[in-house]
């Protein structure tokens, strides 16, 4: 496996909150597709649903043996606070973005960038596929 991987993630809520689901797909280098996650989570907002999909692609990833991860995701909000330049005020969003800098902080190298809707069809058709899925 490369040591290098491409995750492009998605979360939706049916209602804010709502039911939920997230879609991810893990990239190699090459955009070989290594894994992919489609289900449902609950009832859940649809932020609290974006950090829930970067989780479980960082937790995939690094199952796969990944040591430095690029996430792509169109939730502006998502990439902002990750980077830092928007402070977490809900308490809700707070426990979910430190579990994403604990799994970050256990590979050597995370960057999380923005793509626009369009660059992120694959995630978010995984997203609401979850939806017609039974668990």
């Amino acid at each position: 496996m490369n040591d290098t991987v491409f995750i492009n993630t998605d979360g939706a809520s049916r209602g804010n909150p709502g039911p939920a689901a997230i879609g991810v797909t893990i990239k190699d280098s090459e955009g070989r597709l290594l894994a992919s996650i489609s289900r449902r989570i609950g009832v859940t907002t649809n932020n609290q649903a974006e950090y829930r999909a970067v989780i479980a692609g960082l937790e995939k990833a690094i199952g796969l043996g990944a040591r430095c991860v690029v996430v792509a995701s169109d939730s502006e909000l998502l990439v902002k606070q990750l980077n830092g330049q928007y402070k977490i005020k809900n308490a809700g969003l707070r426990s979910l973005y430190q579990e994403v800098v604990r799994l970050a902080g256990s590979i050597e190298s995370f960057r999380i960038t923005s793509v626009p809707r369009e660059q992120n069809a694959e995630a978010d058709r995984l997203a609401n596929r979850a939806f017609g899925n039974r668990d």
